[in-house]
């Protein structure tokens, strides 16, 4: 049942992308973020699997360059948002700046900062949000939530199957045992940056085929309420249409 719907899903998607890519007027920003194992890769593979790779772009965001440390800590994020008429996708994104950051700030210049330091990245994030929203970017927040017995549980997967080993890193383990930290910074942010033109959708995570479902529906229902269409062709343009037309249908062409 789900493998249909989420096929369905997935041919919806790939019409309303079309769709998106031609009008040109609209970009659309999707946002994966989850704990780790929660299946944000897989969920990008299959749900984007039918999109026209002209009209899409993903990024994953690793350790800060020294150019990017370089500028502010918004600046690698701003760069890469998408052009009208095309998706773009952060796998992970400046969210971590207010995730992975607040669960360790010994990562900060300043190791130890006071709420009033997160409160105003929090506004800064809302801030570029609503500019972004306003210049007609879509802006899709997903969470992908995992339970920690699932997570445990595909972690030992991935250590008792030789093929899947190299997902695994020992930082992982390391990362779990702050697991309650990280979902209080996850609450805060989503709680402090939520708005309707940028919303977030909480997205139960334990059952992969679910999770996709959800996510797909989504972003199809979201493009569809745009009420795009296609480029119209100005009436001397068609003149020359109907010419090719009749040249083409030639039998001597």
């Amino acid at each position: 049942m789900n493998k249909s719907l989420i096929k369905k899903n997935l041919k919806e998607l790939t019409e309303v992308q079309e769709l998106l890519y031609a009008s040109g007027k609209y970009s659309l920003l999707l946002i994966f973020q989850a704990m780790d194992a929660a299946g944000k890769d897989g969920t990008i593979k299959h749900v984007m699997s039918g999109i026209n790779p002209q009209g899409c772009e993903v990024y994953s965001f690793k350790k800060p360059s020294a150019e990017e440390l370089a500028h502010n800590y918004l600046w690698r994020y701003t760069k890469r948002m998408p052009e009208y008429g095309r998706i773009g996708i952060f796998n992970r994104s400046y969210f971590e700046e207010v995730l992975v950051l607040k669960v360790h700030p010994e990562l900060l210049p300043d190791p130890d900062p006071d709420q009033e330091f997160w409160n105003e990245r929090y506004e800064d994030i809302r801030n570029m949000e609503k500019h972004m929203t306003r210049n007609r970017t879509v802006i899709i927040k997903f969470f992908l939530h995992l339970s920690k017995e699932e997570q445990k549980r595909r972690f030992l997967e991935r250590l008792n199957d030789p093929d899947k080993n190299w997902k695994f890193s020992v930082n992982d383990l390391a990362e779990r045992k702050k697991w309650d930290d990280y979902q209080k910074a996850f609450e805060d942010a989503i709680n402090a940056t939520a708005s309707p033109d940028a919303p977030w959708y909480v997205v139960p995570a334990d059952n992969k085929w679910i999770m996709r479902v959800i996510v797909s529906t989504v972003i199809t229902e979201t493009i569809q309420a745009l009420n795009l269409e296609y480029p119209k062709v100005p009436k001397d343009m068609k003149k020359v249409l109907d010419e090719a037309r009749k040249e083409l249908e030639q039998k001597d062409v």
